[in-house]
């Protein structure tokens, strides 16, 4: 006797792709996410990552820097490469100047609270 619907899902996945279906780390890199982390009393970060191997992310840091008056950093992680921190809540701020200069909006995710 087995029982049949005991399969591993994962809630977190995203709609069309189930728990161990993505072989690849590129899968995920379709989408540019904007995330925001939490730091001490009411002090912010910023986080880019995904963005395409096309653009630059030191040129791209540097206009974010200069754009939104804040400072930043450029943060090599294993898992999702190159990503850019940026001080404060900027995530309203780089999803408008990534979708002035060029890059789709329905590629670009917000995450936060």
């Amino acid at each position: 006797m087995s029982v049949q619907n005991l399969n591993s899902y994962d809630p977190f996945a995203d709609e069309g792709d189930p728990l161990g279906d993505s072989a690849d780390v590129g899968s995920t890199s379709d989408y540019i996410h904007i995330r925001i982390q939490q730091r001490n009393g009411r002090k912010t970060l910023t986080t880019l990552q995904g963005l395409p191997k096309q653009y630059d992310s030191k040129k791209l840091l540097k206009a974010f820097k200069k754009e939104f008056a804040c400072n930043g950093t450029l943060v090599d992680d294993e898992k999702m490469g190159q990503v850019i921190q940026l001080q404060g809540d900027q995530r309203a701020k780089i999803s408008a100047f990534l979708v002035d200069n060029g890059l789709d909006k329905a590629t670009i995710k917000v995450h936060g609270f």
